[in-house]
């Protein structure tokens, strides 16, 4: 069965549980551990998107107690299965209203949907983690090769509409993954400049 629903280190009662809805995204960073390994703790996360609402309500009842929070996540961006995503987390405000729904996302669904997803998501989701990656449009480029146009200003407006809907925002990087240098001090001064908090994740070798 495919994994869509996964724990780090396998944890049988964990706090925060990851959803693998897609494989597909529209970047191809080249610090993704996708590239490197099929597997985060064993759990393999390629799957050909051939499943149901159920089978996610499925393997997200199978960890009991529930666990204190749900990130929409795995080796794809999650809004690209956007009506999915919305429906699980329907699934979960009626269900676990306790429970906090965040999404690691890449900043693009804006952009691809021509409309305000950030607005159409406000009620679903209590944090969004958004990759900004580098201060500068060309940096941003080489770093993840984007399939959409003028990928890095629609991040950064993706960040700030996030935080105008109300969703707490934080704007993240990724150092460490080459000799690469990254302006840290630049993309906070961004970051807090769209209303978004900052992140500096220290890529990890091989991943969980």
């Amino acid at each position: 069965m495919y994994t869509l629903v996964y724990s780090i280190n396998n944890e049988k009662s964990p706090e925060t549980v990851y959803v693998n809805l897609t494989n597909a995204c529209t970047n191809s960073c080249v610090f993704c551990l996708r590239e490197q390994k099929d597997d985060v703790c064993g759990a393999e996360m390629w799957h050909d998107d051939k499943f149901t609402l159920d089978d996610v309500i499925e393997q997200f009842n199978a960890y009991n107690p529930a666990p204190k929070q749900v990130v929409f996540c795995g080796y794809g961006e999650p809004f690209l299965k956007k009506d999915m995503m919305k429906e699980f987390a329907q699934y979960l405000r009626k269900n676990y209203p306790e429970i906090k729904i965040r999404v690691n996302t890449n900043g693009h669904a804006n952009a691809i949907y021509k409309t305000n997803i950030a607005e159409e998501f406000k009620d679903l989701l209590d944090e969004a983690s958004i990759s900004l990656n580098s201060d500068n449009a060309e940096q941003y480029n080489e770093i993840c090769q984007p399939k959409i146009e003028n990928a890095f200003e629609e991040v950064k407006s993706f960040i700030k509409a996030c935080n105008e809907a109300g969703i707490k925002t934080v704007a993240s990087i990724v150092t460490g993954f080459d000799e690469r240098e990254i302006n840290i001090e630049n993309c906070e001064k961004i970051a807090k400049s769209l209303g978004a908090e900052f992140r500096n994740r220290e890529f990890i070798t091989n991943g969980y």
